[in-house]
């Protein structure tokens, strides 16, 4: 794995949300560096280290959620290394019950698949079905990492163009939560 600027020169043989995501990126002009792990997708903790390591910051924990009546989905973003607990997030939002939602909502309004989760699967989300939750230490990070809605590459960027750019052109406005990863 190595690191490198911009989209890939040859598009060939990525997924078609994968080369959606990059010419997103490009068209609101967001400066963002890569790395391809085809060989590796992050599906384990060892793998999202070396990756990290590779950017130089950690990829976010993106958690895809509904209420129990399955009515109301969020997308939770929050730091990799730190434990979620329904819980905690259910109290801060009023909502009784958070679970997982399930694959075919995930694909009907984000265009992902499990263990591809992205905040860039928002820009799939044009009727806003889904409410953005982004813990609050996230965003005191200089830098935000991703996967461009594929689990077999990662990104980084500015955070600041995650805010400024990325999501007013998804137009969803984030609801900053403040986990503890406790009770």
């Amino acid at each position: 794995m190595e690191l490198m600027h911009g989209a890939p020169a040859d598009m060939t043989g990525r997924a078609e949300r994968e080369i959606r995501c990059y010419a997103f990126l490009d068209r609101l002009g967001v400066d963002y560096y890569r790395t391809d792990h085809p060989d590796e997708p992050a599906t384990s903790m060892e793998v999202c280290a070396r990756v990290d390591a590779i950017l130089g910051t950690p990829i976010c924990k993106n958690l895809f959620l509904c209420n129990r009546q399955q009515t109301d989905f969020y997308l939770l973003i929050m730091p990799g290394d730190k434990p979620f607990k329904t819980k905690e997030l259910s109290h801060q939002l009023g909502v009784s019950r958070l679970s997982f939602a399930d694959e075919g909502h995930m694909l009907a309004f984000l265009d992902l698949t499990p263990g591809s989760v992205s905040v860039l699967g928002l820009m799939n989300d044009r009727e806003g079905r889904v409410r953005l939750l982004i813990d609050g230490d996230v965003l005191q990070e200089e830098w935000f990492a991703c996967h461009p809605c594929m689990n077999t590459s990662s990104l980084k960027f500015p955070t600041r163009d995650l805010l400024e750019k990325i999501l007013p052109a998804t137009g969803h406005d984030p609801t900053v939560v403040h986990l503890t990863g406790e009770g």
